[in-house]
């Protein structure tokens, strides 16, 4: 598969710690063989307690694309050597966990990791209709990030915040009493972000969403993870 003819990509630096946001748009020439692919080969199930929803696994050579197209853009974004990746994951994505169902973590903007280094991609097979990817900071700390030198500090602080102020069971969908927003993505179709793990990031789920299991209509990503 070979890059879009309209492909385009910038760095956006977010919030007052400038965290750096790659976005891709026109990522892939053919992104609907992607969602044909989901619907025809994949197996969308339940992988981790942490995700509000079901996964499966990209195709095999999705992450050679990624490394094919963008290494050295990451790299130069990212400040990080292709050489440092020790492991690369690809899954499709759905959010369908009902509001009624979902655990305290699910309703928290999160990081991915402790490692700043390390590095999360969505890339949106669907319409902006399902909502896209936001950036929070965390008001009483005013954290943006969180690695392993603000982790300790960042949860205590994060759990006196709920106790203080009951905390609504509900899909982070813009500002709150404890979160406020810094950056927002749409989910414009064949469109990839790229974010450090250690940015504070939430799915933008209203409270109108329709939970469609159909990876032809529902709200499909893929999510990459690229460990060191």
């Amino acid at each position: 598969m070979q890059l879009h003819p309209d492909f385009s990509c910038r760095v956006d630096y977010v919030g007052n710690e400038q965290q750096p946001v790659l976005v891709v748009d026109n990522f892939l020439s053919d992104p609907v063989y992607l969602v044909e692919f989901c619907a025809r080969h994949t197996n969308l199930n339940k992988v981790d307690a942490l995700y509000p929803g079901l996964r499966a696994s990209a195709p095999d050579n999705y992450i050679q694309l990624i490394y094919c197209y963008l290494r050295d853009t990451i790299c130069t974004t990212f400040a990080i050597d292709d050489s440092m990746v020790t492991h690369v994951k690809a899954d499709y994505s759905m959010v369908l966990t009902p509001v009624n169902q979902l655990k305290l973590t699910q309703c928290l903007p999160h990081y991915d990791s402790l490692n700043s280094s390390e590095l999360a991609a969505v890339h949106y097979l669907c319409g902006s209709d399902k909502g896209g990817t936001s950036l929070y900071r965390h008001r009483d700390t005013g954290f943006e990030y969180v690695d392993s030198s603000r982790a300790a500090f960042y949860t205590e602080q994060l759990r006196c915040g709920i106790n203080n102020v009951p905390y609504p069971q509900r899909y982070m969908n813009g500002s709150n009493q404890l979160f406020e927003q810094i950056a927002s993505y749409e989910a414009v179709f064949n469109r990839m972000i790229i974010y450090r793990c250690t940015s504070l990031h939430s799915g933008d789920i209203a409270p109108d969403f329709l939970f469609d299991s159909n990876p032809r209509t529902g709200r499909l990503t893929i999510n990459t993870f690229i460990g060191l």
